[in-house]
């Protein structure tokens, strides 16, 4: 995979992340994504409100694990593995 392709799959999904957080939390505005690729790896990091965590994960995990298949289809590159993790 070439670097502007690497750039492209980043931004597509860091978008994707940013537009569905948008719409969940209470204050977008405290909301931060934070990417990083090594290798084949993109990891993203959720920083919001202690209030809006609980509703980024959802009841057992539901809303973030939903947020992690769109985020991976959204690079459509099955060698880019993608991790989110939300912290608070």
């Amino acid at each position: 995979m070439s670097e502007q392709v690497d750039a492209a799959h980043v931004k597509r999904a860091e978008e994707l992340v940013r537009y569905i957080i948008d719409g969940l939390v209470d204050n977008p505005a405290a909301a931060s994504i934070e990417t990083s690729l090594e290798e084949d790896s993109l990891r993203i990091v959720i920083e919001a409100d202690s209030d809006d965590v609980g509703k980024i994960i959802g009841r057992g995990g539901r809303t973030i694990k939903s947020i992690r298949t769109l985020a991976r289809a959204s690079v459509a590159t099955p060698s880019l593995h993608v991790d989110i993790d939300v912290e608070g």
